[in-house]
Order: C-alpha cells, then sequence, then structure tokens
C-alpha cells in the first residue's frame, strides 16, 4: 500500500499544480499561491478533527512547521524561475535536486538502505523526471530569454532545496502523528508567503472564481501531504520521495489530455522510463 499511497500523493500534487498553473495565467501567481495554502489549511484542520485522534505533538508540530516553511520557498522561487521564461530549465533541475537531496539524506543520515531493485529504479526515474519536465527546450526557449538561464537555474536549485525539506522534515514527524504536521506546515507556509505578498503590489485579492479554484488547488496539495505521510508509514523515505516526485508527468497527461497539447519525444521516452521506475520500485 506505501506505494500506491505515494503515487496518489503525486497524482494529486500533479494535479494541484496543473490547476494552478492555469489559475496564475489569469491572476497573480503569488495571490494564488497564498489563497491555496490557506485552503491546504482548512482541508488539514479538518482532517484533523475527522482523522486525528492523537493529540498535538510539540515536536511532530515542529517538523511540520519546517516542511511548511520548506513549501513556501518552493513555491515561491520556482514560481519566479518560471517567470523568467525558462520552464525547461526550472521544471526538471528543480525535481531533480528535490528527489537527490532527500534520497542522499535518507541513505547517509536516516539509515535507508534500498535495495538493489530499488536502487536502480531511483537511478531510471532521474532521467525519466528530467525528460517529462523538459520536453522539447527548443520549443520553450528563445535565443533573447539563454541570459536569463543562469538565474533561472539558482531559482531552481533552490526550489528544489525547499521541495526536499518539505518531504525530509515531514518524514521526520512521529508514526503517530496523525494529520498535524501537515496542518501546522500550511500555518508555516502562509507565514512564509505573507510578508512576500505584503512587500509587493499584488495585494490580496483574487475574482471570487480564481479564488475559489486556488482554495481548491491547495486542498489538493495538503490532500497530496496526508497520503505522502501515509506511505512514510509502510515505505523507506527514499524510495517514497522518488515515487511522490513523479508529479511533474500529471500536468503533462492533463495538458495533452485537456489542453490538446502534443507529446514530444523526449516527454514520451520520459513517460516510458518513468513506467519503468515505478515497476522497480514497487517490486524491490
Amino acid at each position: 500500500m506505501g506505494v500506491l499511497f505515494a503515487l496518489v500523493s503525486a497524482l494529486c500534487y500533479g494535479i494541484s499544480d496543473f490547476v494552478g498553473g492555469l489559475l496564475s495565467r489569469r491572476g497573480n501567481f503569488l495571490v494564488i499561491a497564498f489563497i491555496g495554502q490557506v485552503g491546504g489549511l482548512l482541508l488539514a484542520v479538518a482532517a484533523v478533527f475527522f482523522m486525528s485522534s492523537a493529540p498535538l505533538n510539540a515536536t511532530d508540530a515542529a517538523w511540520g512547521a519546517l516542511s511548511g516553511v520548506g513549501t513556501g520557498m518552493g513555491m515561491l522561487f520556482l514560481f519566479r524561475g518560471m517567470s523568467r521564461g525558462a520552464m525547461s530549465v526550472v521544471m526538471p533541475v528543480s525535481a531533480l535536486t528535490g528527489i537527490a537531496l532527500p534520497v542522499v539524506a535518507g541513505v547517509l543520515l536516516l539509515g535507508d538502505r534500498p535495495s538493489p531493485l530499488a536502487w536502480l529504479g531511483i537511478a531510471v526515474s532521474l532521467p525519466a523526471l528530467w525528460l517529462v519536465a523538459r520536453g522539447d527546450s527548443s520549443a520553450q526557449e528563445r535565443p533573447g530569454r539563454r541570459a536569463f538561464l543562469a538565474p533561472a537555474s539558482a531559482d531552481a536549485l533552490l526550489a528544489g532545496g525547499g521541495i526536499a525539506l518539505q518531504y525530509l522534515a515531514l518524514a521526520q514527524a512521529g508514526a503517530t502523528a496523525s494529520v498535524w504536521p501537515v496542518a501546522t506546515g500550511r500555518v508555516a507556509a502562509i507565514v512564509v508567503l505573507v510578508p512576500v505578498l505584503l512587500l509587493s503590489s499584488a495585494g490580496f485579492a483574487a475574482s471570487p472564481r480564481n479564488a475559489a479554484g486556488a482554495a481548491l488547488t491547495g486542498m489538493t496539495a495538503a490532500l497530496a501531504l496526508l497520503f505522502y505521510m501515509l506511505a512514510l508509514r509502510q515505505q523507506m523515505v527514499t524510495v517514497t520521495v522518488v515515487l511522490s516526485s513523479f508529479y511533474p508527468a500529471i500536468p503533462v497527461v492533463l495538458g495533452i489530455a485537456v489542453l490538446r497539447e502534443r507529446l514530444t519525444t523526449l516527454q514520451a521516452w520520459g513517460v516510458v522510463a518513468a513506467g519503468v521506475a515505478v515497476g522497480l520500485l514497487a517490486f524491490s
């Protein structure tokens, strides 16, 4: 079940990213991100009342808050990198960094010992995720944008670091923590985003339609973290993080099904490799 929970987490995160990206085209991405975290907090609080039987533990709450700081940082740098027009650099670099750091930390610091089959799956997942997220770089970058690639790469690395912090900190919460760390994480993410909004000219306003969509997007992302925590109870951190990090493949599939976008050759190979990686990790 751990593999299934991790894949459901990736599915929820992918849907959240896809819808959030569409909403960011119609409104300010910072406002969308902030409202999304508020929506995620509402879902997490509801989950606490309906699912949690354990009292709030200060240590677990602190790990959840640290995870939320990673969420806020990851979103800010990811969106800033994309705003610089280098999506083909930001998405794969941030995704791979978000995988690589938890895997290294899991092995060196947390005592994870993946089987040879799991290592093979991890090795296949890295190029798979790169190809799926990168797609056809020539179609996404114009020569005039090459000056932005270095700053965008830095943003991508920082975003990946935030994503890695989110996953690693949440993994440190106790097995009996239930959903409290997800709730405290949404509070921390809001605390990270509020000063940025106050310093920007975006304000906090959004149209009712965009606000409702952003709130639902944030709820879906919070649901992804709930499934991630469930997966951690049955799988080691390294395997859970890799499987949960296949979320960039979901916007690609939805883009084809909903927006009638075409799958590039690189993305097609990436999807095939991702399927192989999932199979190796599932049977490891």
